[in-house]
């Protein structure tokens, strides 16, 4: 028998995590301010972002320009904060920025890390009879519509012989997700790191597949193109990733002590946060905005455009700023290994 897990327990601190950033429910709080002088950067952020990360590693001490934190529990909310110009900078993963593009929102990709793609997936129960990606057909797999999880739906069924259409898509966001995958109510759950360490670590569930080999690994740091105007801010701007960058690098050499820091900012159990951090977050290196990451999230782009999720043509090229690239290696470098499971 599986044991059961009450979905709002899960839920309440995963609803606040720095996710793949899917979904349309959430909206912007006022947050902590850092740093000292007259200019001010506002960064969007996550629970458990990068504000948590670069504080664990020391990166926001001697700042000389001030960085205003807000707070949302998605991508999509969190870029049309970049749009509006409430917003000069925040993170997100790969598929919110091409819905964003092809709503012709005024974005530009910044920044990107290149991660493993083996906390991403297609969960089922333990009792399930489906054993391989092709028992998917005439399923019912719950997904945030616009998440990273929604193209990796897609992009493993392809590679399984199958097409969307083969599916019953249920676009759930995850809470509800949660509640649907552990009542039984949908046959497959399309879900992200640190999801799929709670389910995988309270036993109520196993993966079908991750999306390794099927999806780029990528998440970036996304800008308003006013701010990369003022010649300030873009100064701070480029500070500021390079002190990303940096706490990045520090928590794979510091695992459990980042697992630590997390656990307690989002209320995770420690053991499900450390799971994550070895299978997801220690993996991920700075890359740089090149043309293998346009093309890569181009292929995501017309996929979506194909599925008339997206209304139009988007060129992905018009949405980066290399600018901050400098001596940063290819987007196609090898993430660093995980030692998660």
């Amino acid at each position: 028998m599986r044991r059961r897990l009450t979905p709002a327990a899960l839920l309440l601190p995963l609803a606040l995590l720095l996710t793949a950033c899917g979904g349309n429910s959430a909206a912007s709080t006022g947050g902590d301010t850092d740093g000292t002088g007259s200019l001010t950067i506002n960064v969007g952020d996550q629970k458990g972002g990068s504000e948590a990360i670069l504080r664990a590693a020391g990166e926001l001490e001697n700042l000389d320009y001030k960085i205003k934190w807000s707070t949302f529990t998605s991508g999509p909310p969190l870029l049309e904060a970049v749009n509006a110009k409430a917003v000069d900078i925040g993170g997100v993963g790969n598929t919110p920025p091409v819905f964003a593009a092809g709503a012709g929102s005024k974005i530009k990709v910044v920044s990107a890390w290149h991660g493993t793609s083996k906390g991403d997936a297609l969960l089922v129960p333990d009792d399930s009879k489906l054993t391989k990606p092709q028992d998917l057909k005439g399923r019912s797999i719950a997904v945030a519509q616009g998440s990273s999880a929604h193209y990796q739906l897609v992009a493993s069924l392809e590679a399984a012989g199958l097409r969307l259409a083969d599916v019953k898509v249920k676009y759930l966001q995850p809470a509800d997700a949660l509640a649907a995958f552990t009542s039984g109510k949908v046959d497959a759950w399309a879900v992200w790191d640190p999801y799929t360490s709670q389910i995988l670590q309270t036993g109520q569930g196993r993966v079908l597949t991750t999306g390794e080999g099927v999806t780029n690994g990528l998440t970036f740091q996304v800008a308003a193109p006013s701010a990369l105007g003022d010649k300030k801010k873009a100064a701070a701007i480029r500070d500021y990733l390079d002190r990303l960058r940096r706490a990045t690098a520090w928590v794979h050499d510091h695992q459990e002590e980042w697992a630590k820091v997390w656990a307690k900012d989002t209320g995770l159990p420690y053991e499900v946060a450390l799971a994550s951090v070895r299978r997801t977050n220690s993996t991920r290196i700075s890359v740089a905005v090149d043309r293998p990451l346009v093309a890569s999230e181009q292929k995501i782009a017309d996929a979506f455009t194909e599925l008339k999720l997206i209304p139009r043509k988007v060129d992905f090229a018009d949405f980066v700023d290399t600018r901050f690239n400098g001596d940063l290696p290819a987007s196609t470098t090898p993430a660093r290994a995980s030692t998660g499971s």
